[in-house]
């Protein structure tokens, strides 16, 4: 089994960014924990970041794994490219936020993306990339 997961923009910064809000781990050690639940899984995992709208379309249309984790980051909440991209994957997709998008500011709330997900995890922090993960990994066994 195959599972990609996205990070959009700013994402490559962890662990210098308002750590209140998303904490003092850094990109490499959300990477290395996804990479642990991979191995510990048997799940062959990608892990893509951009910072790039374009690549992040250009990723999703080259889908070639059975399901998918994306965090778009700011292209969440207005870029509608992302979202008919996602649309058109046909894969068990699940979008996640380290924070909580529902208690930030207002622009923040509002997800263009996650209606053609099947679900979204917000505010868990790291921790809700590894819910995602076995979300879909258990809908790709049909265990779910």
């Amino acid at each position: 089994m195959k599972i990609l997961v996205i990070n959009g923009p700013n994402l490559n910064m962890l662990g210098k960014r308002d750590r209140s809000v998303y904490g003092a781990q850094s990109y490499q050690d959300l990477v290395g924990k996804l990479n642990e639940w991979a191995e510990e899984n048997g799940v062959d995992l990608e892990v893509f970041q951009s910072n790039s709208e374009g690549e992040i379309v250009d990723r999703i249309h080259r889908m070639d794994y059975d399901g998918l984790v994306i965090n778009p980051g700011a292209f969440t909440h207005y870029s509608y490219a992302i979202r008919d991209a996602l649309e058109i994957v046909k894969v068990p997709k699940v979008e996640v936020h380290i924070s909580n998008i529902h208690a930030r500011e207002e622009f923040r709330r509002r997800s263009v993306t996650a209606e053609v997900c099947d679900g979204q995890i917000s505010g868990l922090g790291v921790f809700g990339y590894l819910l995602a993960l076995e979300y879909v990994r258990r809908k790709v066994r049909r265990e779910i």
